[in-house]
């Protein structure tokens, strides 16, 4: 009835108390709170298991001192954990969920090193989000998507209109099957420059839902992921990418995403390979940009299609740059052309001096290792002034265009070439 590893109440315990306590009746409440923690993958992927194991010891120790009097903690499975708190209203709940959050915005200390994993929380309420033990999870459990939803490491509580949000994902989701097999997929392009000439595009994916209009690709690229349709989504973006960027002149590139889903999937160099054939592309012309979520676990499978892709021809790309793990054993242990770095850096980078630093920091170490760097999201010509004085290769953003449909390339083309003379 104990998880041996914390020393917490296990899932089976955890049931059988929900069931004792539900359903609450006359003025009484019961309060269930999930808790999931952010940014623990990494701790293991990176550190070790028993890294990760110090981890959870550590996190059922902050629970227990942040947890007042009638509220439990348990550890369920993995790196998930929940509270069931008596007789607490929506607001005391709040308050734990909060103090539980704050508790875990201190670093972890692991053999000499600190490691950052924090907690995203969902509330629910009995009687009112449901009074038996599936409902209160399932209204826990739909409050802690939101929270994940809204950024990680918050808490929400329960509301019927998270269930309506959650229903118009599922139909989303159901709906990938049909957009793929009606085409409802459609590409725009954004123009890279270098030293404020057009040198290629960006292939960017959309999705024209009939009914619900523009669906953004950071809702459903994941959505298609989990249901393992990203690799059939992925190969139409690059033949479509390819055939483009063959009518575009000699010189200029196509930037075309791979998602961890598609890269994971066997066969890629062999699909490459063929698509530029089909389309008539010299293989330098295409730059495929990847996350360092591919590379978390360092397989020799996933250095080898790097290394087949770079004898192939093709230009590799390290997209997001610094948003995630930047492990610099990547920049040295796989054959890259191009970091790009995140607009997350670059929206400052004319004011703040961090931003400064840390943009100057990786151009250096980039064409110190013989890399080109991209600067994407820039916005404002102070920004494009700042990065072109400190060797930033290429720019992309919204200063130059938004992206546009293939039919307004050539016009954008002549324009440019007008400008520029």
């Amino acid at each position: 009835m104990h998880d041996a590893l914390t020393g917490l109440p296990n899932r089976r315990q955890f049931s059988s108390d929900l069931d004792n306590h539900l359903p609450v009746q006359g003025g009484e409440r019961l309060s269930l709170m999930q808790i999931d923690l952010d940014d623990f993958k990494p701790v293991n992927d990176t550190l070790g298991h028993a890294a990760g194991d110090v981890v959870l010891r550590e996190t059922a120790k902050r629970l227990q001192a942040v947890l007042s009097e009638g509220a439990i903690a348990y550890r369920l499975a993995g790196d998930e954990f929940a509270a069931i708190q008596r007789g607490g209203r929506l607001g005391q709940a709040e308050r734990l969920a909060e103090a539980i959050i704050t508790a875990f915005k201190e670093p972890f200390t692991v053999d000499g090193i600190d490691v950052f994993v924090g907690a995203s929380i969902g509330i629910a309420i009995a009687p009112e989000d449901g009074n038996d033990g599936e409902q209160l999870m399932r209204a826990a459990d739909i409050a802690l998507y939101a929270a994940k939803n809204d950024g990680r490491g918050r808490a929400r509580s329960f509301n019927r209109s998270m269930l309506i949000m959650l229903e118009q994902r599922e139909m989303l989701r159901r709906s990938l099957r049909v957009a793929l097999q009606e085409r409802q997929f459609f590409i725009e392009y954004q123009p890279l420059a270098e030293a404020g000439v057009i040198v290629g595009f960006e292939a960017l994916l959309r999705w024209q839902h009939p009914f619900a209009g523009i669906v953004p690709p950071n809702v459903f690229i994941p959505m298609a992921e989990a249901d393992g349709l990203m690799g059939e989504i992925g190969e139409w973006v690059l033949e479509q990418a390819c055939r483009q960027a063959s009518a575009w002149p000699a010189h200029f590139t196509v930037a075309v995403n791979v998602s961890p889903a598609e890269f994971l999937r066997k066969g890629l160099t062999d699909r490459v390979a063929h698509i530029l054939d089909s389309a008539d592309l010299r293989p330098e012309r295409l730059e495929l940009e990847i996350t360092e979520s591919v590379l978390l676990e360092r397989t020799t499978n996933n250095l080898d299609t790097l290394h087949t892709l770079e004898v192939l021809g093709v230009r590799i790309s390290l997209d997001d740059f610094g948003t995630r793990y930047s492990s610099l054993a990547y920049l040295k242990n796989f054959p890259f052309d191009t970091i790009k770095i995140d607009r997350y850096f670059i929206r400052d980078v004319a004011t703040d001096e961090k931003s400064q630093t840390i943009v100057r920091s990786i151009i250096a170490m980039a064409h110190g290792l013989g890399m080109r760097v991209t600067a994407e999201g820039v916005e404002t010509e102070t920004q494009a002034n700042w990065l072109q004085k400190r060797g930033c290769d290429r720019l992309q953003g919204n200063l130059l265009s938004v992206p546009m449909s293939p039919d307004a390339i050539e016009g954008f083309l002549r324009q440019a070439s007008l400008a520029t003379q």
